[in-house]
């Protein structure tokens, strides 16, 4: 009795792995996926804000999601004038104020990015990473019922 071996794809190397490891040095930029490069401009500008308003800031929540979704949160959960729209349509940004859970737990504010109508917007990485200061700030001074002004002087 004679094995025949299995049909193999052509697309695989020798013996069937396919390419192994990287393709490009972690230390190129190409390295980082665009979702990781968006999330760095995010922290750059958290950590900026952070540094200036560390006690208005302590615990608020940032965070990136892809794409708004419709139900992240009734009108009753969100704080008047927060969402950042652009077009009418799809909102840059979101911010959800502190409030209980259903199980009673405190739940603290939190502003939502969402990556991809940010980065449809923008033209290049340097216009993307000002649209993304931009849209941060403009989130913390709803959050601290201030002027965009007085959160971040002179940007």
């Amino acid at each position: 009795m004679s094995r025949s071996r299995p049909e193999r794809s052509r697309s695989r190397d020798r013996r069937g792995r396919g390419l192994r490891g990287r393709l490009v040095p972690q230390t190129v930029p190409l390295a980082r996926s665009r979702a990781a490069q968006f999330d760095d401009l995010v922290l750059d500008t958290v950590e900026d804000l952070e540094l200036r308003w560390q006690r208005e800031l302590d615990g608020v929540e940032f965070a990136v999601e892809d794409v708004p979704y419709l139900t992240t949160a009734s009108p009753d959960e969100l704080i008047h004038g927060s969402d950042v729209l652009e077009d009418g349509n799809v909102p840059l940004a979101r911010l959800l104020p502190a409030r209980l859970s259903e199980s009673g737990h405190r739940l603290p504010a939190r502003i939502v990015l969402y990556r991809r109508p940010l980065e449809i917007r923008a033209h290049d990485r340097n216009d993307l990473a000002d649209l993304v200061h931009e849209v941060v700030v403009d989130q913390v001074a709803v959050l601290l019922g201030r002027d965009p002004e007085d959160i971040d002087p002179g940007h």
